[in-house]
């Protein structure tokens, strides 16, 4: 293990943070950096470890706070050399598989965030100082732009970050595995040899160090040179100290292909704040590099030279550069402002105030969170040894309404969350490539929608429903099936329930309801006249209307209840897919409400439990 000298901020020393310092890492395949962040911006016990010394990622961590002198640590960070996405993650450069939950759990953690390195170099950028980069050729950057980046080591790293009003936004992109396109023909014959071994040549495969010896090795060949085997470190050192025509002209050419899909990068992103370089093997030869063929191959772009000129390229020259990035997205993560919290700490803090049986479920919350998340009241009161109302006690101790808005909230404090993100559907697209964008932009849909959800309307909503003596449903066209739907599962409650789809016969309807009554309108815009004149006619009759729409509508406006779906849609191009699949969740939402009343404090009688065990056998829940 190699350790560092601690860095300190000497002009103006910054207060420790109060819980005790943060644990940073930059795991790769090769080597794991390690830091304690003890304020912000300060990093000591610097550490170099070397991955294959560990048989798995919690022997590795371990490794390195025994190095620290046993302190304590409630927060931490990783960036990993992979893709991440959920909670269970399977290494593609090494034979590691592990859960982050557990991870978090064998070192004792309050907060483990772990993110791909590339993204977390990326977040990095805008703290960095003139000094810690070396600028390679011309282009000046603009103030507020895009910026990617990119690094060759044990493969290649793609990124971007994206400023924002409050921040800034950083891409989680797996870029290196674009197809490989040879600029001429030297690199035409590398990608032939390449092909031998693999249908499939990405940038990595080449532009990476790995990527350095297959290009020893087609140069050897196509230059009918009979080299000895070597390694990434000697093709360079012998390039670099020995002066060897063939590991220069590799270098050369390792040089040109990153140039290369660098201006890609740049044009891709728009990237006027600059393109720079990380990685494990460009800062270490970046004395060559500066007259490199690096800078002439990113602006061989023909019709777009002069657009590429502009934009300024660098190499990170400060050490341990994703370091600074985790520690900045824990940062963000801990004070709320990427959309999470501090939760599990709060559980944490106040369990000794809680009554016994409650600081049973805090301590369930604590050793096993996402099981909370998934299972029922029912189950999480067998798992935690208590009565279902002390799981209720437990989350109105904690400032929630009851299990359901604790667990909106909960959900947000963990990590590994589903990215939100949309993908435009193409008329070009296989019918695997469509598929997989149609759900991919449904699940970011909900899950934003999640996020946003107003639990107390909800509340609201489902307590008028529940004292109902009779519910319509108003829609027309797209959102008639969701009315259909409400009908049907509101029936089940042996509730008088109709739906009507016709704007004369709903006009008609509205004028015989009462006090008691609650009409659900449904309209993705809110603004049908029809709708509105039906609305204005039932609360006029003394009914309560529960608005399904855009929180902005005149619908909205008028209703009793607005339950907001403000999911954005083409609908003069497509079908409101997505907004139909939002409204029927708020469907699903109100009616397990009703059947699982008893859960948010609400009295049942005999009927009340019928509609619950009749819901129960209709919904698999």
């Amino acid at each position: 293990m190699t350790i560092e000298p601690d860095t300190t901020e000497q002009k103006q020393p910054r207060a420790a943070y109060a819980d005790g310092p943060r644990l940073l890492a930059d795991i790769g395949a090769t080597h794991a950096r390690f830091a304690l962040e003890s304020a912000p911006g300060v990093l000591r016990n610097v550490a170099v470890l070397l991955c294959d010394d560990y048989p798995g990622i919690v022997p590795l961590l371990n490794a390195y706070l025994a190095q620290t002198g046993g302190v304590r640590i409630s927060h931490a960070a990783f960036a990993l050399a992979n893709p991440i996405s959920g909670d269970f993650i399977r290494m593609t450069n090494r034979d590691w598989q592990f859960s982050t939950d557990e991870v978090r759990r064998a070192l004792g953690l309050t907060t483990l965030l772990i993110v791909n390195d590339f993204t977390a170099l990326a977040m990095a950028l805008p703290g960095f100082k003139p000094e810690d980069l070396l600028q390679i050729g011309g282009g000046k950057p603009q103030p507020h732009a895009v910026a990617g980046v990119l690094g060759p080591g044990t493969g290649l790293g793609v990124s971007g970050v994206i400023p924002t009003v409050d921040g800034f936004v950083t891409l989680g992109s797996e870029g290196g595995h674009v197809n490989f396109a040879p600029a001429d023909e030297r690199e035409f014959a590398i990608l032939q040899y390449a092909w031998r071994e693999w249908q499939h040549v990405s940038n990595e495969r080449l532009i990476s160090g790995p990527g350095m010896e297959i290009i020893y090795r087609a140069l050897a060949q196509r230059n009918g040179v009979d080299a000895p085997a070597r390694n990434a470190a000697d093709i360079v050192s012998c390039a670099l100290e020995q002066k060897d025509p063939l590991c220069l002209e590799v270098l050369e050419c390792f040089a040109g292909m990153l140039g290369g899909a660098a201006a890609n990068l740049a044009v891709t992103l728009g990237a006027f704040g600059g393109i720079f370089i990380g990685g494990g093997i460009v800062p270490r030869v970046a004395q060559w590099f500066e007259t490199s063929p690096f800078r002439t191959r990113f602006e061989a772009k023909g019709r777009f030279s002069s657009y590429l000129a502009q934009i300024p390229t660098y190499v990170i020259m400060t050490p341990n550069p994703a370091l600074y990035g985790v520690a900045s997205i824990l940062s963000e993560h801990l004070r709320g402002r990427t959309g999470a919290n501090t939760l599990m700490e709060r559980v944490q803090h106040l369990q000794h105030e809680l009554s016994p049986a409650e600081q049973r479920v805090a301590t369930l919350v604590l050793e096993h969170p996402r099981k909370v998340l998934s299972e029922p009241i029912a189950e999480i009161a067998k798992l935690a040894d208590v009565s279902q109302p002390t799981v209720i006690r437990f989350c109105r101790s904690l400032g929630f309404s009851g299990l359901a808005d604790f667990k909106l909230k909960f959900a947000g404090s963990l990590t590994g969350t589903i990215p939100v993100r949309h993908s435009q559907v193409r008329m070009t697209d296989s019918t695997h490539d469509l598929s997989a964008k149609v759900i991919d932009n449904t699940v970011s849909a909900i899950l934003k929608f999640r996020d946003q959800l107003d639990v107390n309307s909800i509340d609201r909503a489902i307590e008028l429903l529940r004292r109902a003596k009779r519910i319509e449903f108003y829609a027309m066209g797209n959102s008639r099936v969701v009315a259909l739907d409400g009908q049907h599962k509101f029936f089940r409650f042996r509730i008088p329930t109709s739906s009507y789809g016709d704007s004369h016969l709903f006009s008609l309807a509205a004028e015989l309801l009462g006090p008691g009554d609650v009409v659900i309108a449904i309209s993705t815009t809110g603004q049908l006249p029809e709708l509105l004149a039906a609305v204005d006619t039932a609360r006029a009759a003394g009914a309560d209307v529960i608005a399904i729409t855009s929180s902005k509508s005149a619908l909205a406006r008028k209703a009793s209840i607005c339950l907001a779906v403000d999911h954005s849609e083409d609908s003069t191009t497509f079908l409101s897919m997505i907004s139909r699949i939002l409204q029927l969740l708020l469907i699903d939402i109100m009616a397990v409400g009703i059947s699982l009343g008893q859960e948010n404090g609400g009295e049942h009688g005999d009927g009340d439990n019928e509609r619950r065990r009749l819901l129960i056998s209709h919904l698999d829940i």
